[in-house]
Order: structure tokens, then C-alpha cells, then sequence
């Protein structure tokens, strides 16, 4: 006689413990990784999609979940390979975000004005709209090659393929980024969006990769290979590609350039790329498993949740509650690289600055589970104002004859760690809200639209302050007095606003006066747009939001009104 089938009881999560990375906050934070219990374990509607994702799955058998494993070391041998497997999987996608999202910015400074750089950072943007094809990734596979590694082989073939082509043009893509600038953007557009879209399927393929009990692992993976892949490709490459830092270190005859080239990184990583996907598709097995929500279901229901009032009031706070920060995340750091602050330093900048972020994201994790989440963003929301603040004085402070001296590096990195740890915080309290209020039964619907609007918040006002400070700077190129002859200038005074002009005066001995800096305006008038909205509509929204019962955030039902 069949026993009853005895599955785990689906039940509200309650806060998650987070991931604290804010350095890869264009991820999508759901499934495995955020619907976990206060002891970190993942939450029964978890655990019970996990279950029924697999191909043992049997209503002939009990099903009890046994406790997580306390450390890495005592999970089974299986769960440990998978693991790594894991790490290594979001390490590959973190690899070129670094590129797309960091260095690649930082080393088109000399060649791109603010609104050009502005421009390039729409290749960021699929990682913001991914939850428009995510239903496509989880309905549409070949059940020969496996639900998951049916995208995930074929996407990081065409990574490895783009990479390497890549590292043979780029050294010429990056001269002629100013004249082609949107074909540079689409190429790096198309890189980010093969990533995101691979993401997509690592995220589904956590859930019958570990075990159902060891599904919180699924966060630590992502967190260890994402930040890892874009640590690797941001800070240790800038510094390693600076010739300053190489010449200092490690050589003792100068050179011109640094140890590291992007021409040459890229390719390395397209060669890892190809050898890695070979070997995942010849050495690991897919679990088998059915298809249970077709396309138009998923669709359907993140519709459902949109119709929700509160829904509603929650996408307006994300949309408009990053505008206050964004000149500071966008701009200051470029601001720096343009009055003199070198690369070498920045990259060291971001070096100390990891560590904090690790350990403070700790510590922001924990407040959200002793304060009401949304309490502790609202009070980080001001602390980031006010980072905003620090940042501009730090850019004022900037010493005048160029030379950065130690107690100036200083003041850089603890306004960097500070503005970094405000905006962790943010980050963990509103993901934590999210895990909160988020229905157990639509659980990964739910966390990746909110994560969606929420990373879009961050992302699309970025191309208009970049904009901004290029049209709010006035500069103008003065001739030089005598050229080398003795004879007088021979050109008129003319604008010096944009990085090519500038450039231009400077190859003609010209002086490029600033009367007008647009950085100043745009972060004084993004502080006060930030402070204005907080107080008018942003926080009474929060106080509201937080105040009300679960069941206001359940699925859409027009008898429930």
C-alpha cells in the first residue's frame, strides 16, 4: 500500500540573511539564495521546489528535510563538488562583468567625455531587464542535454568566442570608441547580456544541484564567485594594467605599460572559457526533471503581482530612491581619475575598501534581523545623502599642484568605505524587506521582479547625470601666449568642455580653463532631488508600506479588495 506523500509545509519566510556584495548588485537576487530563515536555512517553499524539481522525487516516499550542514567541510562529497561547481560557474559571469562595469570605464576616461561614458553604461542594463526573458531560459531546453546546461553550454561558448575576438580588437575598439561608440556599447551589451542570461540558468540549476537542506549554500557560492570574478577583473587588473604599479613592484627597468594588457586578459579568459564549457559538457551530468510552469503562466503571474497597490508604491520607491546618490556612484571616482588621482591608487582605493564591504555587509545583515528592514534603509538612505556630501569636499580637497600625498589617499578611501557601507546597507535592509513580504508561493516570481525594479533604480539615471555634467561644465581653451618660435597663438579661444577638445588643446599647447565644473552642480542638485523626494513622498511611502500585514503583499485577487 502507497504512503502518503509527506512534504515539507510551505510556510512565510522571514528575514534572509544576505548577500552583502554591493559590487555585483546587478545580479538577480532570488531562489536559493534569499528566501532563507533567520538561522540561514533555506525556507520550506524552497526546499519544496527543490524536491519537486528532481527526477527522484515520488509521492510513494516521505520527503523530511534534514538539518543544513554547519560548515562547508561537513557537507557530503557530492554537495561540496557541486559547490565548487557553482562558484566556478558565477566566477566565469563575473569575469567580464568587471570589464563591462569597471575597468572598461575607468580606461576610456582620457578618451570619452561624462556623457559618452554615460552612453556605455547601457551594456550594464541587461542585468536590469533580465526578468523580461527569465521565463524563456526556465520554459525552453533540450531534455537530451539537460534543463540547465542546455543554455549554459551554448551562452559561454559564445562568451568564450566574443572574448577572444575581443582581445583581438579592442586595443582598436578602444581608440575608435569616441567615433563608434554605440557599436563599442552594443558589443559589451551583448557580452553583459550573455552573462545575466547564463545567470538565469545557474540560479535555476542551485536547486537540484545541492541538496534540498544545503540550499542556503547556493548564496555563499554566488557571493564567493561573483565578487570574486569582478574582484579579479576590476580592482587586481586595473592594478596590475597600470604602468605605475608594475614599474614600482615588480620591474626594474620602467616601461610604458603595465604587466597586464586587456587585449591579452580577454583572450586568456575566452581560451578558459571554451576549456571550461568543454569539460561541463562532457564530464557533468544533468539531473533530469520536468517543465512545470509553461511561459505564459510565469508571465501571467508577475502581472498578477504588479496589479498590487502596494506593489506599485514599493516600483515607485525603487525607481526614484537611488536619484539622490547617483552622481556620487557615477561620477566621483571618474571626477578623481580627471584631476590627477592615478590608477594605481584607485585600484588600491578598491583593494582596502573589499574587505570593509565583506565584513560591514556582515554587520548591516544582522541589524536587518534586530531593526524593521526598511527602518534601517530609510536611516541609510541619509547616510548615503550625506556620503554624497563627503565625496564632493573630498573632489574640493583634491591638492592643486596634482600631487596625491598619503593623508589625501586617506580621506579617499574612508569616504569610499563609507559610501560603500551606506549603500550595503541599503541594499541588505530592502532585499530583506523583499524576502519579508514576498509570497511563499510565487517566492521566486516575486524576489526577482523587486530585484529588478530595484537594480533598475540604479541603472537608468545614470546615462542623464553623466549627461548632466558635461552640460553643465564651461571651460574654455586659452592659446598659449608664444609658441615655440616666438610667434603669437594662432588659434581663438574655443570650448575645452568635453575630453576630445580637451585633449585637442593640450596637443596645441593650449591652456583648458574650467570656470564651471558640471560634477559640482549635478551632485548638489541630485542631493537635493534625493532629499526633497525622501522627505515629500519616499519616506512616508516606507512608514506605510512597512505597517502593513503580509497578506496586503499577497497575489492579486480582485475579491480580496
Amino acid at each position: 500500500m502507497p504512503r502518503s506523500r509527506k512534504v515539507p509545509t510551505t510556510t512565510n519566510s522571514s528575514e534572509a540573511k544576505m548577500n552583502t556584495s554591493s559590487s555585483v548588485e546587478y545580479r538577480r537576487k532570488n531562489g536559493a539564495s534569499l528566501d532563507n530563515g533567520d538561522d540561514g536555512t533555506p525556507s520550506s517553499a524552497h526546499q519544496t521546489e527543490a524536491l519537486l524539481e528532481r527526477s527522484s522525487f515520488s509521492l510513494d516516499d516521505d520527503h523530511d528535510v534534514k538539518p543544513a550542514a554547519a560548515s562547508f567541510l561537513t557537507l557530503s562529497l557530492a554537495d561540496q563538488r557541486n559547490f565548487a561547481l557553482l562558484v566556478l560557474l558565477y566566477f566565469l559571469q563575473g569575469v567580464p562583468m568587471g570589464l563591462a562595469m569597471g575597468s572598461v570605464p575607468f580606461l576610456l576616461k582620457h578618451k570619452l567625455s561624462y556623457g559618452e561614458i554615460g552612453v556605455f553604461t547601457l551594456a550594464s542594463y541587461p542585468y536590469s531587464m533580465k526578468l523580461l526573458w527569465s521565463p524563456i531560459v526556465d520554459a525552453i531546453w533540450s531534455r537530451r542535454m539537460g534543463r540547465r546546461k542546455s543554455w549554459i553550454v551554448p551562452i559561454q561558448t559564445v562568451s568564450a568566442c566574443m572574448l577572444i575576438w575581443l582581445g583581438g580588437n579592442v586595443d582598436r575598439l578602444m581608440e575608435e570608441a569616441s567615433s563608434k561608440l554605440y557599436m563599442f556599447t552594443f558589443v559589451f551589451f551583448t557580452l553583459v547580456m550573455l552573462c545575466a542570461t547564463q545567470d538565469i540558468a545557474v540560479d535555476g540549476w542551485a536547486l537540484t544541484l545541492l541538496s534540498p537542506e544545503n540550499l542556503s549554500y547556493a548564496s555563499t557560492a554566488q557571493t564567493v564567485g561573483l565578487t570574486a570574478g569582478q574582484f579579479l577583473s576590476f580592482t587586481v587588473f586595473l592594478a596590475f594594467n597600470a604602468p605605475e604599479f608594475s614599474n614600482r613592484y615588480f620591474r626594474t627597468v620602467p616601461q610604458t605599460y603595465g604587466l597586464m594588457t586587456l587585449s591579452g586578459y580577454l583572450k586568456f579568459w575566452g581560451w578558459a572559457y571554451l576549456i571550461i564549457t568543454l569539460g561541463l559538457a562532457l564530464i557533468k551530468k544533468e539531473e533530469k526533471n520536468s517543465n512545470r510552469d509553461g511561459i505564459a503562466a510565469v508571465y501571467k503571474t508577475m502581472w498578477k503581482v504588479v496589479k498590487l497597490k502596494h506593489i506599485q508604491t514599493l516600483i515607485i520607491v525603487n525607481l526614484i530612491g537611488k536619484i539622490g546618490f547617483q552622481a556620487n556612484d557615477a561620477v566621483t571616482n571618474l571626477k578623481l581619475l580627471d584631476k590627477g588621482f592615478s590608477q594605481e591608487d584607485m585600484a588600491l582605493t578598491v583593494l582596502i575598501d573589499f574587505p570593509f564591504e565583506i565584513l560591514l555587509g556582515y554587520q548591516a545583515g544582522k541589524w536587518s534581523s534586530t531593526f524593521p528592514p526598511m527602518t534601517l534603509w530609510t536611516w541609510a538612505f541619509m547616510g548615503r545623502l550625506l556620503a554624497a556630501v563627503l565625496a564632493h569636499v573630498t573632489v574640493v580637497l583634491f591638492p592643486k599642484d596634482g600631487v596625491v600625498d598619503t593623508w589625501y589617499l586617506l580621506v579617499v578611501i574612508a569616504e569610499h568605505v563609507f559610501s560603500t557601507f551606506t549603500s550595503t546597507v541599503m541594499f541588505v535592509a530592502l532585499t530583506a524587506f523583499n524576502a519579508r513580504i514576498a509570497d511563499p508561493a510565487i517566492g521566486g516570481t516575486y524576489m526577482t521582479l523587486l530585484a529588478t525594479v530595484s537594480n533598475l533604480g540604479g541603472t537608468f539615471p545614470r546615462i542623464f547625470v553623466l549627461k548632466a555634467v558635461d552640460a553643465l561644465t564651461s571651460a574654455t581653451c586659452f592659446p598659449p601666449e608664444k609658441t615655440v618660435g616666438g610667434a603669437a597663438a594662432a588659434f581663438e579661444p574655443y570650448s575645452c568642455a568635453l575630453e576630445a577638445q580637451r585633449q585637442q588643446c593640450g596637443e596645441m599647447a593650449g591652456r583648458c580653463v574650467v570656470e564651471r565644473d558640471g560634477y559640482y552642480i549635478t551632485n548638489v542638485l541630485c542631493v537635493l532631488v534625493g532629499l526633497v523626494t525622501f522627505v515629500a513622498y519616499i519616506k512616508p511611502a516606507v512608514e506605510r508600506l512597512s505597517a502593513l500585514p503580509l497578506k496586503a503583499w499577497r497575489e492579486y485577487n480582485p475579491g480580496r479588495e
